[in-house]
């Protein structure tokens, strides 16, 4: 199975040039090591509304969409809620593990979850905070982009599933 993946970056600094996007080359370039091909990289401003047209514009493949930025307290971040405008399906599972693996990720308000059949993760602006959120959940996510294309799959046994396929 062929692997794609999108990149948006939502930040007001980065859009208007007064911040360089550390965090969007160093997602893409770990998506690329994971075996995805890059289809498209987009950098937004902050909103709810930004976000959710932005969405819905990139969610129209079968794929993996990351976000980076958006996901904390200040006034601007907006972006699970822009993401929770066009989400079908949470997928709570990925968010929460996203945000065990450090102390700030407690902080994070990203959501996750499914359009057909991308499954979109907002990881947080950050770069250190966007790759460790990322790697959180890389180990899962070929296997849930399976399960989205509606193809039988099996459950890969070294997560305790069986070798039976799985949906069918």
């Amino acid at each position: 199975m062929d692997l794609f993946a999108k990149v948006l970056i939502v930040s007001d600094s980065v859009t208007r040039g007064e911040r360089e996007d550390l965090a969007g080359p160093q997602i893409s370039a770990r998506l690329v090591d994971a075996g995805f091909t890059i289809a498209d990289y987009q950098i937004i401003p902050d909103g709810e509304e930004s976000v959710a047209e932005s969405l819905r514009a990139m969610s129209d493949f079968a794929g993996l969409l990351v976000t980076s930025g958006g996901t904390g307290f200040s006034p601007r971040d907006l972006t699970p809620e822009g993401t929770a405008r066009v989400l079908e399906r949470d997928a709570p599972g990925l968010s929460e593990a996203m945000r065990l693996v450090s102390p700030l990720g407690r902080l994070s308000r990203g959501r996750s979850g499914t359009v057909g059949q991308c499954l979109i993760l907002n990881c947080p602006g950050s770069p250190r905070g966007a790759l460790e959120s990322l790697e959180a959940v890389l180990d899962v996510v070929a296997h849930a982009l399976e399960l989205l294309s509606d193809s039988p799959s099996p459950h890969p046994p070294e997560t305790g599933g069986s070798t039976e396929i799985s949906s069918s």
